[in-house]
This record gives structure tokens, sequence and C-alpha cells, in this order.
């Protein structure tokens, strides 16, 4: 933390971060809310809201938001904590490797994930069909309906628990552990009278982020709900708009409006139990020592390392299977596999559109979010303050909530030209590129900072007091030695927006289609075969990029990457 006085510059260079950061977050999010409360022209009018809030439909989807949230975070919290246990309390082998398959479907897109295990529990999946054990013709697909999309929320999500309680796993004071075992307490009391409680801010975090990134996953339930009838809150958004236009809009942000109340209430009771469950005590800060499973250990590999294998690698081998057969029902045999549909995926121009677009909005995104948070992180690393605590949160807000409020707010906002350059980016792929910046500007901006933190301001104060201006001592000093963390963030960044759903679903239009888009209107329109093989691709593209970042861990902060030790 610097003690030097900020300079007229820096000031002036930080209140012009802070309003942009501000229109980006605070603009849409005040407009959804003037759209719900006071749709004419600023006049309040609840009678949108009333029509909303009456209808049995709106409650019937908040009730299936909520159970299938719920279910999904219990499935979260089961396994991210188990995991988390295993990973940081005792000494199985090949922990990173183990770690990268787990953090996997974090990583992967929702509607792909969704996808997979579709292909993969149906009567008609290519891979349980080439060895005979796909159900029989004609019977449901158990993965579609409430408890597929519990499942599959639970798995996606618990690599978030998994973090939160694994970082305070590390911090767990060693002496704790040995008072423990020296009054005669075995592994199994300790765990339970010392470790959990000890953990409990750490759990109630990662269950609290499951839980809102549930109530907002809109690949998961569209995919697996919307077929049967199932229909949650942001379903029920994305099925009003793609049926009725803007005409709804009023009633899209009312139900936005709903799912942000949701979230909101569940940041907020998470701050106020922090305090009542806090349960930090002081220790050298030594690390514990992991556990010796003795014999147990080779039986407790053997279990993770199959179920890791069954939930991260087998549907989408499922997924692999599907692409390589010509039609849907047709058994995979080297005779039957095909890669057709990859040819196709890469002849269609739609589909080269989609990547085209996917990857100009993905690499925008990250250089444009990389640019603001560079600057941002000196400002939040290196100087305290209500304004620098204001920027923090308008950072997080627009990735607190889930997308499809951010959607809605985006649509309300440039649906008409934006004022002074009279100019609409409605239906182009520039509100999409405006929403991925707003939304994932927090992921550039976290190991960016944990870059500055580990760094010393005497450089910067040195050169400030031998006259370098803020913007040359930010290009000359601390960019170079940012860059392996910026560039960390710019590849996360990428990774995320270049198959992301949620918030290009309500905001592409023809010609601004993204890889997330696609996949979701190829499966929708009934060709599951192409679906899977441009899937397949988008999966790979991010396996090779992680693996790339995690060749580059060494020379990154610790904690930029979440599947790295």
């Amino acid at each position: 933390m610097s003690s030097r006085p900020q300079t007229a510059g820096e000031r002036g260079f930080f209140v012009l971060l802070l309003a942009f950061v501000g229109v980006l977050a605070l603009w849409p999010m005040g407009r959804l809310a003037m759209e719900a409360v006071a749709p004419r022209g600023g006049l309040f009018d609840f009678s949108v809201a009333e029509r909303v809030l009456s209808a049995p439909s709106t409650w019937r989807a908040a009730w299936r938001t909520l159970e299938t949230s719920v279910a999904g975070t219990l499935i979260s919290l089961v396994l991210g904590v188990g995991f988390a246990g295993c990973v940081a309390l005792t000494d199985i082998r090949a922990k990173a490797f183990l770690v990268f398959l787990f953090v996997l479907p974090l990583v992967v897109p929702s509607q792909i994930a969704a996808l997979a295990w579709i292909n993969l529990a149906g009567p008609q999946s290519a891979l349980l069909g080439a060895f005979g054990l796909a159900p029989p013709p004609g019977s449901s697909n158990p993965m579609l309906g409430r408890e597929g999309i519990a499942w599959l929320l639970g798995l996606e999500h618990a690599p978030l628990v998994f973090l939160a309680v694994r970082a305070g796993l590390r911090a767990l004071p060693r002496e704790a552990i040995e008072a423990a075992r020296a009054s005669g307490a075995d592994r199994r009391r300790t765990t339970r009278d010392v470790v959990v409680p000890l953990m409990g801010p750490a759990i109630l975090a990662g269950a609290l982020l499951a839980f809102v990134s549930s109530i907002g996953n809109f690949g998961t339930p569209a995919l697996m709900g919307i077929p049967v009838g199932y229909t949650t809150l942001v379903t029920l958004i994305y099925q009003r708009l793609a049926g009725f236009g803007p005409s709804v809009l009023g009633q899209a942000a009312v139900l936005s409006a709903m799912i942000g109340v949701f979230a909101l209430a569940m940041l907020w009771l998470h701050a106020r139990a922090r305090g009542t469950l806090d349960a930090r005590i002081e220790g050298t800060g030594r690390p514990m020592e992991p556990w010796h499973l003795g014999r147990l250990r080779l039986p407790l590999e053997i279990a993770i390392w199959l179920f890791l294998v069954f939930v991260s690698v087998v549907p989408f081998a499922a997924l692999l299977a599907s692409a390589l057969v010509p039609s849907i029902g047709v058994e995979l045999t080297p005779a039957t596999a095909t890669l057709r549909a990859f040819a196709e995926a890469l002849r269609q121009s739609a589909i080269e559109r989609a990547f085209v677009n996917s990857f100009l909005l993905s690499g925008a995104a990250a250089i444009v979010c990389v640019a603001i948070a560079v600057p941002l992180a000196y400002f939040t690393t290196w100087r305290r303050g209500v304004l620098v605590r204001l920027a923090n949160a308008l950072v997080e807000l627009p990735y607190a909530l889930p997308g499809i409020v951010l959607s809605i707010a985006c649509i309300l906002v440039f649906i008409k030209p934006i004022p002074i350059v009279n100019v609409s980016i409605y239906g182009t792929l520039w509100i999409i590129l405006l929403a991925y910046v707003a939304r994932f500007l927090v992921l550039a901006l976290r190991p960016i900072g944990a870059g500055f933190a580990q760094l010393d301001p005497a450089l910067d104060d040195a050169a400030a007091a031998a006259g370098a201006r803020f913007g040359k001592r930010l290009r000359t000093i601390s960019l170079p030695l940012m860059a392996p963390a910026a560039g960390a963030g710019a590849i996360l960044v990428f990774l995320t927006a270049l198959n992301e759903l949620t918030v290009s679903a309500l905001l592409w239009s023809s010609g601004s289609e993204t890889l997330g888009i696609m996949v979701f209107s190829l499966q929708e329109g009934g060709d599951s075969p192409l679906a899977a093989a441009v899937s397949v691709i988008a999966v790979g593209v991010v396996v090779l990029a992680m693996g790339a970042l995690t060749l580059c861990a060494r020379r990154l902060p610790p904690g930029v990457l979440p599947w790295a030790d």
C-alpha cells in the first residue's frame, strides 16, 4: 500500500476510470429498475409488475428456479467440500491433474455440458449404443427435467465450492489440528469438531456462489427443461422475448428484477452471515501436514478417478460419439463413423460466422478488460478510500448478478439510439461486446490485482519523485511487470466469453451469432450431430487454452489459475 499522496494526474485518471465503470454497471441496471416500476416515461406505474406477479406461470417458474438451484447447490456442497478435503487434507497423489478435471465443468459452457449429458443418457446415445447399453427406443431421457437440471447445476458449480473451501483449508492453522490430535481426538472427530466449524465462512461463501450462479444459468435449463415444458425464470424470459419481441420488455424487466432480488438477497445474506460465522483463530502460519491415509489411499484415489472420469470425460466422449454418426439414432460402428458433421461445421457460412464473431468478441473483450483492469488494479490495490471501495463494488456488480439480468438491462438501454451521438448499436456485435466488458472485467481485475499486491510500490514512488507522469509510470514500470498476470487475465476473459450463452442469448441477431448461440440453435433445430461437432471443437479450444495457461502457471501470481496449485 503506497503512502504517497495522489497527484492531480492520478486523481483525474481514476475519476475517468470510475466514471467509465459506473456507466457500464449503473446505467443498464438503473434503466432496468426504472422499467420495472416506472415504464411510462419515468412515471410510476405498477400495472405491468402486478400483471406479471399475479400470473401463475411466474410463480411456477420461480418455484422451479428455486428448487433446482437449491438442489444443485446441495450437490455442489457435497462434491466441492468432499473433494476440497481430499485435496487439501490428505496425501492423495496427482492432485494437480485431479483438480484440473474437477474444475473443467466450470469453464466448459453450460449449453455444451447439457448437450453432452443429453447425448450420453438418452435412448439415442451413440456412445451407449456402441456398447449395447442405451435405454430402449421410445423411453424418456432421464436428463430432461428437474432432476437432470439439478444434477448438472450441481456438477457445474461444485468447483466454486471447492475453490472457496480449499482456500480456507490452506489457511487453516496447523496448531488447531495439532492441539486436537494431542487431546486424543482421531481424524474423524478432528474434522467434525475443528475443521468443519473453522470452515463455516468458506463453505457458506461457496454455497452462495453456487446458488447465485444456478439461478442465473440459462444453457442448462434451456436445453434440459424447454423440451419437456419445465420452465424456470430465465427460460420464461427467453420464451417471452422470443415469442413477442420488444413489446414485452416491461414484463421481462420485472422477471429479471425478481432474479436480481434473489441474487442480491443471497449476497446480502453472505455479508451478514460472515460476521456470525467468523471462526478465525491465530496461528504461526505453518502449513498443515497432509494426513497419511496408508492403505486407504489407493481405494480413495480409485474412487476419485472413477468419479471424475465419469463426470468430466464420459459425457464429452458421448458428445464426440454423437458427432461421428451420420444422423440421430444410427449406431456408432467403424463402418458408420464419419467426419461429415465436422466438415459441415467448417463449411457452413453461419457456423463460420459464429466462430469469427466469437473469436472477435472474446479477443476484443479480453483486450478492453485488460486495458481497463491494469490502471484500475493500480488504484484498488495501492490506494484506499471510499471511491476505491466503490470502484470495486461497481466492477463486481455485473458479474455477481445473473447474465440474463444484464442482457435485459442492455436491451433497455440500447434499443434506442445512444443520446448525443444518435447511433444505435442494438442488434449489432457492439452491444454484445459492451455486455461482455461489463460482465467479465472482474475476471481480468482479480489476477492483475494479485500481481500488484506482490509488488513493492516503492519503485513507482521513486519514479514519481523523479518527475515521471502517471501514464509513463504505468506504461514503463507497471505494465511490463504485470505482463504475466495481464496475460492470464486476458485468457480467462477470452475463455469465459468464447462460448458464452446467457448474456448473448437475448442480444444476438442475424449476422451477430456466437458459438454459444449456434450450439443452442442447432440442438433446438434437431441437428444434434452438427451441434455436437461444433461443441467438440469449442471444448477442444477451451482445453488447449487451459493447458497453455497451466504450462505458464509458475510465472503467474498464486491463485490466478483456479486449477493450478
